[in-house]
């Protein structure tokens, strides 16, 4: 099956253009800034700007499937977000193939509840509401027969090369770094996380089978622990004691007076205040039990993988 993951330089796309080849598919890895360094050999990588039209065609010529796993930074999904949606459909419809979006949870606010398909699309945030809006006009152009679409949902996530999640930013990176890994807004509080190889091979299984099309699925993943488990975990994989901290709102109110990223980040703190968890029994109903990645297990290869890219100088 010829598959074009198109946002393949990020790490959920990167993931899942590595899960593909390796089930023997022939993958175009496309993005704006994308080189084959990474990308296992015969995937093709592409340098593409979904804006422009020729330079999608070019990227999804010959698909069967096109996978949409681009993003933009928060400040930018006012103004960017449902254009490039709708970029995505477009180059899909062109080729004429299936179109799968890698999508998250915002969509159902933060219902305290676990999270299934059936959940009510209730949320309260701007971006909430986006990804609610951008899912409907995905789902509403296959009713119309444009194109099939499918759309996989996940939670925060964290694995190698996810350097954009909020635990490599605040607990992983800081701990490789001899700094303080900090929980966020409240570490007591259990939260669903998806390691990005389980996700890839969630994502894959979308891709691969046509019976998914036409609706919302919500990936699984390993048992919700709590940020301070988390921790505990990342001090485990580090192999020395880590100093601990707290991001309140208040703090993340005042930093957002310098960084707008924190800023555009605050609306979404209702995720952490409370239990954040999901239930993927009806994917796994439709495509068979997954086995899905101890959180143990999971966290030491992500430190691991960070750790021999030299991270922690980085930081």
């Amino acid at each position: 099956m010829r598959i074009t993951v198109l946002g393949a330089a990020g790490g959920i796309g990167r993931a899942l253009a590595e899960e593909l080849a390796g089930r023997g598919h022939e993958v175009t890895a496309a993005s704006r800034s994308i080189s084959p360094a990474g990308h296992p050999a015969g995937v093709r990588a592409v340098t593409t700007d979904l804006r422009d039209p020729r330079q999608a065609d070019v990227a999804c010529r010959g698909a069967d499937v096109v996978v949409m796993a681009a993003q933009v930074p928060y400040p930018q999904w006012h103004t960017e977000l449902l254009p490039l949606f709708d970029a995505a459909l477009a180059a899909a419809e062109r080729a004429g193939a299936r179109l799968v979006l890698v999508d998250n949870l915002y969509a159902y606010g933060s219902p305290g509840t676990p999270i299934t398909e059936a959940t009510p699309e209730a949320a309260t945030s701007v971006k909430g509401r986006l990804r609610r809006d951008a899912g409907r006009r995905l789902l509403a152009a296959h009713e119309a027969g444009r194109v099939p679409v499918t759309i996989g949902r996940f939670s925060d996530y964290y694995g190698p090369g996810g350097t954009n999640s909020l635990v490599y930013q605040v607990q992983i990176r800081p701990a490789l770094a001899g700094k303080a890994a900090r929980a966020y807004i409240d570490a007591d509080q259990p939260h669903s996380f998806h390691y990005l190889p389980d996700a890839a091979r969630g994502f894959a299984t979308l891709a691969e089978r046509p019976e998914a099309d036409g609706r919302i699925w919500v990936l699984p993943s390993a048992p919700a622990l709590t940020q301070r488990q988390l921790i505990d975990l990342v001090e485990q994989a580090v192999g020395h004691p880590v100093k601990r901290g707290h991001i309140s709102r208040p703090m993340l109110r005042v930093a957002g007076l310098v960084d707008r990223r924190l800023r555009e980040a605050y609306e979404l703190t209702d995720q952490w205040d409370r239990p954040y968890t999901t239930d993927a029994s009806a994917f796994e109903a439709a495509f068979g039990p997954v086995e899905t990645t101890p959180h143990a297990t999971a966290i030491r290869t992500t430190v691991d993988a960070f750790r021999a890219a030299g991270h922690p100088a980085a930081a």
